[in-house]
């Protein structure tokens, strides 16, 4: 394993040279940049010419797609490919300024041609769109018509190489999986990034069975709308349902009151509250058969993602644990930065987040020229050497704010340091030995614990690394904090909370989050946190009701992380039972979170017990 410690100044000259290299060049330096032709609408005229295609599917289905290709002919080209349910904004053949916001200069300069498609369902293209469409073998799926559509543009477009490349973001991300899955053998580079894996066990809509009430509620009026009558450019929207101020609206409203308010306007919502576990229904809509089929073919595939990412930092690392298991032999590699959703891909310097400062260089300059482009410019020209290693896994490691590239990424670290929540608040290496010992706290939602100081606007995405000294004084907040460390500890996976448990009700939610106090206590970084809805302790699939009183285990797997605790600093655990309103509020009883009224949600009482018989504890995966 070799570790890179910012500044990215040195990653570009030094370190790099005293080791393998990552990239094949050195990025250009600032006299290059200044004789560059600059890339603006006009360069795009001279160099670009856009078409236009309704694309037939295997089913008759057409899908609207926007070709960008070179004006220079005398040499054949790799194809770039994406496929978004967002739109391909601007339409029409004389537009090019979809290159100017969506693609790095790299490729304009490397002459790609680019390839935009409305996937079925949305926007220009025909059909009806599902959210998520499940994985058909044998039928029509996202898979499907990625093959479709690749075959059809090598047979209608000229100059190219043969070779096509799928990249996106997000729920971009998904769709590049399922082109991956689709096996057709043109494509020789896939990179999805953030992806879109699955909505009900970590990304997005739910974490562990509890409902991201903040996304679900700005995510779903914009893009879950009841099927249009026909294809059009222009975005169905309405107004949001959110007035004032954030908290407020989601204390006045439980999700029965705004499934009420929606009016069956966003079926999706509807099939969501229809299905408050983890059914068939939910399970065919998870890309993990899509991944698993990828034994069965080869293409390289570079797994991009942020250690910060509100959104699915899940589905990254899911989907790189289920490529490893299945095909250990694969060219997967893996690239996860300090970054929230999609900074890695967006204007900014991508070097920090709300008061956390990670680099004084840019992150995404970075890894825009010494991550995903040579790694296509590897597998769709021949060209270099593909940035990250075959075998490597860069991943940037918090606290000590260093890259390191790794031989491979485990969800286990090297050994398991247990550590120990224990009586008056400390968090310790040594298993209790109290016969009977326990923390309390009453649960109650009229007062749901706030998962930011500011709850005013949107989900903020800088939660993921706030300070959680906002929450001092709660006594609804267990905090347990160890001695100043030694030595350094790092972290690198994913990290078990086993808690042993009563309640006075039927069910509650558990949250534990693992914080980094530094020395002088002057800021408790979160490093990693997490919600696991009581009733699926036992299965997601099958709820099971807790029997008032009756202590139980509750296991909770936190989505893995890689970070360095320093010396001198110490480790902090917490326990609560609401998340509010980044999840939506547990009524407590064993009944139907969905269609609860306000007079169901009721408080609880809940122990964690810590003493020889029940020894709750956190399981954290070391880096030796």
């Amino acid at each position: 394993m070799k570790r890179y410690i910012i500044s990215i100044t040195l990653l570009f000259s030094l370190v790099f040279l005293a080791t393998e290299a990552l990239c094949a060049k050195p990025a250009k330096s600032k006299k290059e940049d200044q004789t560059a032709e600059a890339i603006d609408a006009k360069w795009l005229k001279a160099n670009y010419a856009k078409a236009e295609y309704m694309i037939p599917m295997r089913d008759g289905v057409k899908l609207y797609t926007a070709v960008f290709a070179p004006k220079d002919k005398r040499a054949k080209h790799p194809v770039l490919f994406t496929r978004t349910p967002y739109g391909c904004h601007p339409y029409g053949k004389k537009q090019l300024d979809r290159l100017l916001a969506e693609i790095y200069e790299n490729y304009l300069r490397a002459g790609y041609i680019l390839v935009f498609q409305d996937v079925r369902g949305r926007y220009m293209s025909e059909g009806d769109f599902v959210n998520v469409r499940p994985w058909a073998e044998g039928g029509v799926d996202e898979s499907t018509d990625a093959y479709d559509s690749v075959e059809w543009l090598l047979r209608k477009i000229k100059n190219h190489n043969h070779r096509v490349g799928f990249y996106g973001c997000s729920y971009d991300g998904f769709y590049a999986i399922m082109a991956a899955a689709s096996a057709h053998p043109a494509i020789k580079a896939v990179s999805p990034q953030a992806p879109v894996f699955d909505w009900f066990v970590g990304d997005d809509f739910h974490h562990n069975g509890a409902f991201a009430l903040m996304d679900a509620v700005s995510f779903l009026p914009n893009f879950g709308l009841a099927t249009r009558e026909k294809p059009s450019a222009e975005r169905a929207v309405f107004e949001s349902l959110v007035k004032g101020r954030s908290w407020d609206f989601y204390m006045n409203n439980r999700i029965s009151d705004i499934t009420s308010q929606l009016s069956g306007r966003v079926p999706f919502w509807d099939d969501m509250v229809n299905h408050p576990d983890y059914d068939a229904w939910w399970q065919s809509r998870s890309a993990r058969k899509a991944v698993e089929s990828l034994q069965r073919g080869e293409v390289p595939m570079l797994l991009v993602g942020g250690m910060y990412d509100a959104e699915d930092s899940y589905g990254t690392w899911t989907a790189y644990h289920t490529m490893r298991k299945v095909n250990p032999d694969s060219d997967c590699r893996l690239v996860v930065g300090p970054w929230s959703h999609g900074a890695w891909r967006g204007n900014g310097a991508a070097n920090s987040l709300g008061d956390v400062t990670f680099s004084e260089d840019s992150l995404s300059v970075f890894y825009r020229d010494e991550v995903e482009f040579p790694f296509f410019e590897k597998f769709l020209r021949d060209s270099g050497d593909g940035g990250v290693s075959e075998a490597g896994r860069l991943i940037f490691f918090g606290g000590e704010n260093c890259w390191r590239e790794m031989d491979d990424w485990r969800a286990s670290g090297d050994t398991i340091q247990t550590l120990y929540l224990a009586e008056e608040g400390v968090l310790s290496k040594d298993k209790p030995y109290f016969a009977d010992s326990y923390s309390s706290y009453t649960s109650d939602p009229k007062n749901p614990i706030p998962y930011y100081h500011n709850v005013d606007g949107a989900r903020a995405a800088e939660y993921m690394v706030a300070s959680q000294s906002f929450l001092q004084g709660r006594d609804d907040v267990l905090e347990f904090v160890s001695a100043p460390l030694e030595e350094d500890v790092t972290v690198a996976g994913a990290i078990k909370a086993h808690l042993f448990a009563s309640i006075s009700s039927t069910d509650a939610d558990f949250v534990v989050k693992v914080i980094d106090v530094g020395p002088e206590g002057e800021y408790e970084m979160l490093v990693r946190g997490d919600i696991l809805r009581g009733r699926y302790r036992k299965s997601l699939a099958d709820p099971v009701a807790f029997t008032p009183e009756k202590i139980e285990e509750v296991t909770i797997s936190l989505v893995d992380v890689a970070h360095t605790f320093m010396a001198g600093h110490r480790i902090k655990v917490q326990v609560q039972s609401s998340w509010f309103p980044l999840f939506d509020m547990n009524p407590q009883q064993f009944i139907n979170p969905y269609k609860a009224g306000a007079s169901d949600f009721i408080s609880c009482q809940v122990k964690i017990f810590h003493d020889s018989q029940h020894s709750s504890r956190v399981e954290l995966p070391i880096m030796q």
